[in-house]
């Protein structure tokens, strides 16, 4: 090595002395707590894989609806060029398309002397003053339209100034608490302004989506007779979209084998015979007339599932028939087989609906469920916790006894109570959710803050006279969330299960995918075994809950400072 390389460039020796060390060998910068942290995370492979496979699941409840939709991406006709499929968005599609392409950007961007964890809680609470507008904005939209509205709200409801008046209102409504967090406690214009901003494109987003639109999946019927064309998206089919022509099918299925398994259930039947045919039988099977006449019939049933008019297919069949290139039953399924179509590449459940456009939209209930739940439950669970480290004596007395009566309730009954009496969405289910399991938080922020409480600079702060939210959540809360954090990843983890366990039970939100609910139809409705919808739910849910578990590991190994003291 050169004399007068960098020294900085120098690889360091594996293992030095004390001497060493005084002499400024083997010295590393210095770095912060979770930098060094979140390094001895990525040292670890389960951890790295288990990061990744959370992209991917946040990856696909993002932008499910752009992957996976039945609506064209682009609709050609005589009426012009449009896209249903940006038609069909909701208010909450786009604003989670929205933050999750701006976010990664906005985050790993230098912008000045920004930090990282600076950035990262504007996003926080820009994705929270997003949400709190969507939400607000769907319950406003449905008092105001709902079909039982009379009087006046029925009028205002119909007005022309209905939507821009709610959405202007709504989004300044919102936006005043985040704007005075701004003003007086960050005391930033700058921060006042990005409030503002995000106030502007939350109204946008909503005044764009205000009306929900009605899923309508006829298309491939008006393609099929000339009436238009269609360009659809990597896959052609919305988690909502039921054919009952494709009910439990296989992986790699198409609307073709369902037009071949009726043509075999037909012939079956005319015979008498319940067994189905082997390949030796169906090789000795003649085609006639009646034949065709039925293959005609069952042409039309699946005519709305493919592009094509599906008689034209039939007479094609029926004219190679007639030349002789098809003679028994054999040939005629590999030549149906071997016709192009949509394909299920992980099969349907037993309504029809397309297994891996449900696991994808089922990814977005996993995480929100996940996050928002937790996000409830750290933010009552640090609210009280700090009082009662802070104060203690009678106030962590009676505190406490509160949280052993919410330690005491069982989530999982409480929900399917809830579920009886409440209506089943995924919001009552996150309130439900985060605020019964939010003891966990409480605890260790109570201990932290009673460690807290009489160190230096909290005296110094009480001394200086600030106010008391001040000391807790600007001063020591810093100092004291690292455990809640890392507990915070257990409790995603947990409420996946729990919404998973819920829809496995038939009491989940309605009218959304979930892995649970494919799951629950792996039995079928005939007791048979379906075993794609028990593989790929399952596996799904059983990744997901052992990736946040191993994050969670890994950061409390990182940050316990026995084990950081035997890394030195």
């Amino acid at each position: 090595m050169s004399v007068n390389a960098d020294p900085t460039q120098q690889e360091l020796p594996a293992a030095v002395t004390g001497v060493q060390l005084a002499q400024g060998i083997g010295h590393q910068p210095a770095q912060s707590f979770w930098a060094e942290a979140w390094a001895q995370v990525f040292k670890r492979p389960a951890a790295v894989a288990s990061i990744a496979w959370i992209a991917v699941v946040s990856f696909f409840a993002i932008y499910a609806p752009l992957i996976a939709s039945s609506h064209p991406l682009i609709l050609r006709s005589d009426e012009g060029t449009s896209s249903p499929l940006m038609d069909s968005l909701s208010a909450p599609d786009v604003a989670l398309l929205v933050i999750g392409t701006i976010a990664p950007f906005f985050l790993f961007m230098k912008i000045g002397t920004m930090g990282f964890g600076t950035k990262l809680r504007l996003i926080i609470a820009a994705s929270a003053q997003i949400g709190i507008v969507v939400v607000l904005a769907r319950s406003i939209e449905s008092y105001f339209t709902h079909r039982d509205a009379v009087g006046f709200v029925a009028d205002w409801g119909r007005s022309d100034l209905f939507v821009p008046v709610s959405v202007t209102l709504l989004c300044a409504v919102v936006m005043i608490p985040f704007l005075l967090i701004s003003i007086f406690v960050y005391r930033s214009g700058s921060r006042s302004i990005f409030v503002l901003g995000v106030a502007i494109v939350a109204g946008l987003i909503v005044g764009w989506k205000w009306t929900p639109t009605l899923n309508n999946f006829d298309y491939r019927d008006r393609e099929s007779r000339g009436l238009v064309e269609a360009t659809y998206t990597v896959v052609p089919f919305s988690h909502s979209h039921s054919m009952p022509a494709m009910f439990n099918r296989p992986p790699g299925a198409t609307p073709m084998d369902a037009v071949w398994s009726r043509l075999e259930s037909w012939k079956r039947r005319t015979e008498g015979r319940s067994a189905k045919y082997n390949d030796a039988e169906l090789a000795e099977l003649g085609i006639d007339d009646e034949t065709m006449t039925e293959l005609q019939a069952i042409g039309r049933s699946v005519d709305g599932l493919v592009s094509y008019p599906v008689s034209d297919f039939v007479d094609e069949l029926d004219t190679r028939v007639d030349e002789g290139q098809i003679t028994n039953f054999a040939q005629m399924r590999d030549a149906i087989l071997e016709h192009k179509a949509p394909v299920h590449v992980i099969g349907t459940d037993t309504l029809g609906q397309d297994v891996l456009s449900q696991m994808m939209h089922a990814c977005r209930l996993a995480i929100s469920i996940g996050f928002v739940s937790t996000g409830i439950a750290v933010v009552i669970g640090v609210t009280i916790g700090s009082l009662m480290g802070y104060f203690g004596g009678w106030v962590d007395l009676l505190l406490y006894r509160l949280v052993e009566v919410f330690m005491a309730i069982p989530v999982l009954f409480l929900l399917i109570v809830a579920a009886g009496l409440l209506p089943r969405n995924t919001y009552v289910m996150m309130a439900i959710i985060g605020c019964f399991t939010w003891t966990g938080a409480a605890r260790f922020i109570r201990a932290e803050f009673m460690k807290l409480r009489h160190t230096d600079y909290v005296q110094a702060a009480q001394a200086m006279g600030l106010p008391l939210w001040s000391i807790l959540f600007k001063h020591m809360l810093p100092n004291g969330v690292t455990p809640v954090l890392v507990e915070s990843s257990f409790l995603i983890a947990a409420a996946i299960l729990i919404e998973a366990t819920l829809s496995f039970l038939g009491l989940g939100p309605t009218g959304q995918a979930s892995w649970g609910s494919l799951l629950r139809n792996a039995s079928g409705e005939a007791g048979g075994f379906l075993w794609w919808l028990a593989i790929f739910p399952g596996a799904a849910i059983f990744l997901t809950t052992l990736a946040y578990n191993l994050i969670g590991e890994a950061l409390r190994d990182a940050i316990d400072p026995k084990l950081k003291k035997a890394r030195v």
